[in-house]
């Protein structure tokens, strides 16, 4: 009967844990008990967000990237419902560093070689399986390291053929702003010089939905007419947060989408 009694004890603090299990979406909010449980819980999708630390024109501040896929992040793992995001890679490949070049050759960025970031992205993601996640979600806002990430995902995969744990790349949450947004963009009737690549139009519109702090606004001119010379290739003049909600939308909802499928394959 003592034993019966012990067992119904253990299983109600355990369901009452489980009860007050916080909501946390961040690993790095979490203690690590806390974070065991939402493991046992069924919490085994982790979010690796990678960032970048570079110049944005101006008008906007060289964490950029960084705000940026911590909050998309965070927003995919609360869609997913089963993830927790990882702390977010800010540092990252951004060309030669003596002698600068790209976004080296302005101020505050900060540039590491391809195989430190190849083998930091890799470390990360070995860390975050062997402490029971079985899918490992790699997503990045920059195109420069993302055939870089796909490599990595190829590569873990590779090594854990014979387990239950997998790594997905998912381009699409890069691809979304380089397609179906600018295609947005367009419709709206902006041209490909106000949308730009780097700074412009689009890029500026995400931030102001997101984070408008990240936007100096009364930069906005000074970026627009000093061009590649200050960094910025198009025009951020008619940037908005109603511009930027569209694509915010669309690469959540993408990339949930992706995910599942990459995780449903695998099953």
């Amino acid at each position: 009967m003592n034993r019966i009694l012990a067992c119904l004890a253990i299983a109600v603090a355990a369901g009452s844990a489980s009860a007050a299990a916080p909501p946390h979406l961040f690993l790095e909010e979490l203690t690590s008990p806390e974070l065991q449980l939402a493991l046992r819980s069924g919490t085994t999708t982790v979010i690796i967000p990678v960032g970048g630390t570079e110049q944005n024109g101006p008008h906007m501040t060289l964490g950029k990237h960084n705000v940026r896929v911590r909050a998309l992040a965070a927003r995919i793992a609360q869609e997913l419902g089963n993830a927790v995001v990882a702390p977010v890679l800010a540092y990252v490949p951004e060309g030669s560093i003596d002698p600068p070049r790209a976004h080296m050759r302005f101020a505050g960025t900060i540039s590491i070689p391809d195989d430190t970031f190849r083998s930091l992205l890799d470390a990360a993601a070995r860390s975050l399986r062997q402490h029971g996640f079985t899918d490992v979600v790699l997503i990045g806002d920059h195109g420069g390291y993302q055939s870089q990430m796909a490599a990595v995902a190829a590569r873990l995969n590779r090594d854990w053929a014979n387990t239950p744990a997998r790594a997905h790349f998912i381009a699409d949450y890069y691809l979304v702003t380089e397609r179906v947004y600018v295609r947005a963009l367009q419709a709206q009737g902006l041209t490909q010089a106000q949308i730009g690549t780097h700074a412009g139009t689009a890029d500026t519109s995400l931030m102001l939905a997101i984070d408008p702090s990240v936007v100096h606004a009364e930069q906005l001119a000074a970026a627009a007419q000093g061009g590649a010379a200050v960094g910025v290739t198009g025009d951020p003049r008619p940037a908005s947060a109603s511009l930027g909600r569209p694509g915010v939308e669309a690469i959540v909802d993408r990339t949930v989408a992706a995910i599942r499928s990459a995780i449903a394959a695998r099953r």
